[in-house]
């Protein structure tokens, strides 16, 4: 046993001798308290040393800042994303595993940030434009949204749901609720319907105020608002799921956009539970995010729906491209010529009304998909 510990301490303090070498460089008194952060936040002795160099390349005065501050961080990640980009590397390796831990550090600084902590504790503090969903056992699950919060009641717009109910009278029902805030979480809560009234010429519910509210599963993942041009195509074959296609699919707009999923407008009336995967282009690299339809926002007025993927465990080169965009860590170059057209044509498309009521199906057929 003592032998064993001895041959620890031997090793532990021959790497140490080493790291404080830096293979001929002689290192400063802050490299200590550096490599002791870099042991303590998961890095290990050789991505220590590479960070290090990083440091020292961008002139970060505080090298143990890093660990602690998202804006010496950032430096930090930029200085490898140019460094991986001027040598191709996406074959490399060991940049691209110090890369991926080092932007599950930021995210884990962007999400212990307090606006993505705090959650509401009653419904007195729920926004006016939120959406809901509504659920009375025994009938359904309904679409519905918050007109006016009062320290009365709240005012919800009569919910609807793809099949509606034959005579039925919304007044003294027992609800529960459920809706998703943004960059937050899950609530869902229990009241009652109090009244059926028209507001703002819309028929409406007042429903009861509750302190009690349950938060669910918080957000996972920091994510990015985006309006770039992508194109959609089903999955009908698992082994073609993650191979880019050279043919255009079905036009679409990118809203959203994490390591964990997407949000994407599309035309026509969207399908949940559907396989699907989409492309698009991030710094003049095509990016192929497969996933699954997990919830369809249709707006009957338009025709066209929202549809929230969530995505299938990606390539770690993927990953890191799209967690550099989230983050801003990409430059901005120009994207490649099929992808600016598309563009244009996206932008024209959210701002003109659809052409005919075509089905999310139709739309997918149109654009000659076919399962391979």
């Amino acid at each position: 046993m003592a032998l064993m510990i001895l041959i620890v301490i031997i090793a532990v303090a021959g790497g140490f001798i080493l790291l404080m070498s830096g293979s001929g460089k002689k290192r400063p008194r802050s490299w200590l308290q550096f490599y002791t952060k870099g042991k303590d936040s998961g890095f290990h002795i050789r991505e220590i040393e590479v960070l290090y160099d990083l440091i020292i390349e961008s002139d970060i005065e505080d090298p143990s800042s890093i660990f602690r501050s998202q804006s010496q961080l950032d430096i930090c990640i930029r200085a490898l994303v140019k460094n991986l980009s001027m040598k191709g590397g996406d074959n490399d390796q060991e940049g691209q595993d110090l890369l991926a831990k080092l932007y599950d550090y930021r995210k884990k600084i962007e999400m212990e940030k307090p606006q993505m902590k705090n959650g509401i504790f009653n419904s007195r503090q729920i926004s006016d434009g939120q959406n809901l969903r509504v659920l009375i056992k025994g009938i359904g699950v309904f679409k519905s949204e918050v007109i006016r919060n009062t320290q009365q009641n709240l005012t919800i717009s009569r919910p609807i749901a793809n099949k509606e109910p034959g005579t039925f009278s919304w007044k003294g029902q027992q609800i529960s609720v459920y809706f998703w805030r943004e960059d937050d979480a899950g609530y869902v809560f229990d009241t009652n319907v109090t009244d059926e009234v028209m507001t703002k010429s819309i028929p409406a519910l007042k429903i009861s105020h509750t302190d009690s509210l349950f938060r669910t599963q918080k957000r996972k993942s920091a994510r990015i608002k985006v309006s770039k041009a992508a194109y959609l195509y089903p999955v009908g074959n698992e082994k073609y799921a993650n191979i880019i296609e050279v043919n255009p699919g079905l036009k679409c707009i990118l809203e959203d956009l994490s390591d964990s999923g997407c949000a994407i407008a599309v035309g026509g009336k969207g399908v949940q539970d559907l396989r699907i995967k989409i492309q698009f282009v991030l710094n003049n690299h095509p990016i192929v995010m497969t996933g699954t339809v997990r919830s369809v926002a249709y707006k009957e007025e338009t025709n066209r729906s929202l549809l929230r993927v969530e995505a299938d465990p990606m390539p770690i080169e993927t990953r890191n491209h799209i967690l550099g965009e989230v983050f801003g860590m990409l430059p901005e170059d120009e994207e490649d010529l099929p992808f600016r057209i598309l563009n244009e044509e996206a932008e024209a498309m959210a701002n003109t009304e659809p052409q005919g009521q075509m089905s999310f199906s139709e739309n997918l057929e149109s654009a000659f998909l076919m399962d391979k």
